[in-house]
């Protein structure tokens, strides 16, 4: 990493480029970040996140998915499959989600780090859940309905309202959480639902609870982010040692939906 670098990279320096790649103060901004692909930052992710934080200001508010696949139904799991006989012990004994214990499974430094910040506030689905940083924090996250997960009424649906733009570090769009709220939003021929499960607690006693949601599938996200961009309404530059990509989550959303429903069969 250090000799993949020409200097080292700071808070400071994370901030101007974020600044000269259109984040503003006083946005409200949707990251994804690979912290892989900054460059040696002094600091690593903690250094990361208060470049995030810096960049908005005091009036800005930034938002991180911090799912925690782990908590899903062991029934579904394919990375490793777990034996059949082991599916009920598993959902008897699996854990209580909590905003504050549950750690984030797969989505890498940055988002594990600022799920920690004193000031995040996590909103409450068991395997889906956002975290945020900011004066929109409470309300972004408040009400986290466990379906549809990522669908209207959903933390994606109020940065849609809240007009957030959407922050790519490292990443493409195959990466953008964003684009469940279009397949939500989206019609193609065979468009389903499944179920999933979760450990919750109902009438005072922890139960495992099955419920039904969108069947999602991100294969093609990444062909969408690329026509997207082609279109001229993202922005893109250097950020640290990487690429930071940069729209309006409203424009992404919209032109996902538009793609999914006429090229997805």
């Amino acid at each position: 990493m250090i000799a993949a670098t020409d200097a080292p990279i700071t808070t400071l320096s994370l901030v101007r480029d974020l600044r000269a790649l259109g984040v503003e103060e006083g946005d409200v901004v949707i990251s994804h970040v690979a912290m892989s692909a900054l460059g040696w930052v002094v600091g690593g992710a903690q250094a990361v996140v208060e470049a995030l934080l810096d960049a908005v200001g005091s009036t800005g508010t930034i938002v991180t998915p911090t799912q925690s696949g782990h908590l899903s139904d062991p029934a579904l799991w394919e990375a490793p499959p777990v034996p059949e006989h082991w599916v009920e012990a598993i959902r008897r004994d699996m854990p209580l989600f909590d905003p504050a214990l549950t750690p984030t499974r797969a989505m890498g430094q940055v988002v594990e780090c600022f799920r920690r910040h004193p000031d995040a506030i996590r909103s409450l689905h068991p395997t889906v859940s956002f975290a945020a940083c900011g004066p929109l924090a409470a309300s972004l996250m408040a009400d986290h309905r466990l379906s549809p997960a990522l669908g209207e009424g959903s933390p994606l649906s109020k940065l849609y309202d809240a007009d957030a733009k959407v922050l790519l570090l490292g990443v493409d769009h195959g990466n953008d959480t964003s684009l469940h709220l279009a397949e939500h939003r989206a019609t193609w021929p065979g468009k389903a639902t499944y179920v999933d499960g979760a450990a919750l607690v109902v009438d005072g006693e922890k139960r495992w609870v099955a419920y039904e949601d969108l069947a999602l599938d991100d294969e093609d996200f990444a062909a969408i982010g690329e026509a997207f961009a082609a279109t001229g309404a993202e922005l893109d530059g250097p950020v640290g040692a990487g690429v930071g990509r940069l729209c309006r989550q409203r424009s992404i959303v919209d032109f996902a939906v538009q793609h999914m429903s006429a090229h997805r069969r």
